[in-house]
């Protein structure tokens, strides 16, 4: 089963995407994990490693998808 993880800061932008991906995604096929990074910032370092540049993001086994634009990591860390 692929691995996904949704990296998203709680902003407009961010909630909307999560809900199309939360709909979207065949959960049979793809084990998705969501990430609110304003409430879990320990993982910020993790999403940077794994390439993502701004929120919401959608990591499918090692592979970023950048999904419009909400606010970059920098503006996530304050």
């Amino acid at each position: 089963m692929a691995q996904a993880i949704f990296y998203h800061a709680g902003c407009p932008v961010c909630v909307e995407a999560e809900q199309v991906v939360v709909d979207y995604l065949d959960t049979g096929k793809i084990n998705t994990e969501i990430v609110h990074l304003g409430a879990v910032p320990n993982r910020i370092e993790e999403a940077e490693k794994a390439g993502v540049k701004s929120v919401p993001a959608l990591v499918i086994d090692g592979q970023v998808f950048h999904i419009n634009f909400g606010a970059s990591l920098q503006d996530v860390k304050g």
